[in-house]
Parts: C-alpha cells; structure tokens; sequence
C-alpha cells in the first residue's frame, strides 16, 4: 500500500496545481470506497476554493474555505490522476477546476474520502490517538524512550504502532532500523540511549530520501502526474533476501515473519 513518502508526494504534487484554485465540479461515479462517501461531498466541495493541502499519518487532506477538508486515504492500490488522457473506470472520484481534472483512481477500492470540520480535525477519531509525525519535531530519542518503556513487543512492531509514531510503514522500519544497526526482534524496552539517537535520524533520512526519490513505486503507486517514484532502487535490506549487506560486512539480508508481515535485516550489523 502506499506508505507516508508516497502519500506526501501526493500531496505535493496535488499542491501544485489544485492550491488556491476553486472546485467547479465534483462527480461520484459509485457510492463508496472502502465506505460510502459522505452524502454531503459534492455540496460542499462544488464552488469551494482550495486554501492549502497537508498530510497526517498516511493521509491526505484537502483544506477549503468553507471550513471543511476533505481527507483521503489510498488504501491499497488508489493514486490520484492529473488531467489523464483517458478516463479509467476506476476513477471513482472526479474534482474539475477551471484548469485540471483530478481522479482518485482505486482499483481495489480499499482507500477511503471524509469530510471533517477543519477545527475539529484533531479530534478525528483516527486521528485523535496518532504519535508525533516522523518528519516533525515531536519524534526525538526522549519521546522514544518513553513511548518504548517496558515493551517487550519487538522494535519492528513497536515502530509499526501508529501510536507511537504516526504514519510509519512495513518498508520505512525495515530500512530505518537496518541504518541505525538494531535487529528487528530486540524488545522495544530493550533498545539503548545510543541506538535510539541513531534511530531517529535514521527514520527522518529513510523518509526524506524517499521523498526526495517520489516514493517507493510498489505495485500499482505512481505519483499523480504518472511519474513513477524510484526508491525502490536504494533500498538497502527491504526484498534483498540472501543479497550481500551492503555495509560490505560479509553479511546477508535475511528474511523473516512479524507479526503477519515480512522483515528483512542483517543479523551480522543488526545488534
């Protein structure tokens, strides 16, 4: 599924075209995504001017001047298209400005669209128990630290709760904890001071890389001007099983189940 680097390039690339503009027409061609949308949608949306665009976790969210935003959630498989050449029958969503079209294209119809008072955003029942975002300044080794006091859970999967760090994904953690050199299965109580002012850094420069690089491309993800994001190309541990460590450590990645999802890490530089 698209994780927070491919959401935020999203964001930004709806940004560029879609900030500022009014929306002239909303068009629903089925009832719902993952659930209905909601009935008030095409009301408020039509004839509201776009005052900004932001992301929390792994959504997006469109703010207008009516004193909604709407937020949307990719699920699985769901990319927004700018002015595409053709329409696609799972364009379930269609938004036209004075100079663009945008589809939200779901093919899985995993993904999700909400209308939320933009005053009372924080307290969205998805979002009202999220950790600190970790691109953000809430997200320091003090916050880990205390957040990870006492969980005998497995760092991988502590790093996966999404109350303990806001957006962070399957391949995000993989790749930070192999930067910041800690094994996957150490108990998250156990992790050091030392390993936690590596980790930190390491989750902000896995993402920003990849943020940079227009996200990781995994299956049906592609940004919404039809660009493919190539970060995938970089990774150091994520589907590299048996493949050398590239710390040159005579090390290979290894493959391995948590809780219902694969991991991939070096035991010989992973500690």
């Amino acid at each position: 599924m698209p994780e927070l680097p491919e959401v935020e390039t999203t964001v930004r690339g709806l940004a560029r075209f879609l900030d500022g503009e009014r929306i002239e027409r909303v068009v629903l061609n089925r009832p719902n995504l993952r659930r209905p949308f909601p009935p008030e949608l095409v009301q408020v949306m039509t004839g509201a001017i776009v005052t900004g665009l932001s992301r929390r976790a792994k959504y997006g969210l469109i703010h207008l001047d009516r004193g909604s935003s709407m937020i949307f959630h990719l699920g699985m498989s769901g990319r927004w298209r700018i002015d595409p050449e053709e329409p696609d029958k799972h364009d379930h969503l269609v938004m036209e400005t004075a100079s663009n079209q945008f589809a939200l294209c779901d093919p899985r119809r995993f993904g999700s669209v909400d209308l939320i008072d933009t005053a009372a955003l924080d307290d969205w029942p998805q979002f009202v128990a999220l950790g600190p975002e970790p691109l953000g300044d809430g997200l320091t080794p003090v916050h880990l630290k205390a957040a990870l006091k006492g969980k005998s859970q497995s760092i991988k999967l502590c790093l996966l709760d999404q109350r303990i760090i806001a957006g962070l994904g399957n391949i995000y953690v993989c790749e930070a904890l192999w930067r910041a050199g800690i094994h996957p299965r150490k108990a998250g109580g156990k992790v050091t001071k030392p390993q936690l002012e590596r980790l930190v850094p390491a989750i902000k420069d896995v993402l920003e890389t990849s943020i940079k690089d227009g996200g990781s491309s995994l299956r049906d993800y592609a940004q919404p001007d039809g660009e493919l994001g190539y970060f995938a190309t970089r990774f150091d541990v994520y589907d590299r099983t048996d493949q050398p460590c590239r710390r040159d450590d005579g090390g290979a990645i290894r493959r391995i189940a948590q809780g219902g999802r694969s991991t991939w890490f070096c035991a010989k530089c992973q500690k």
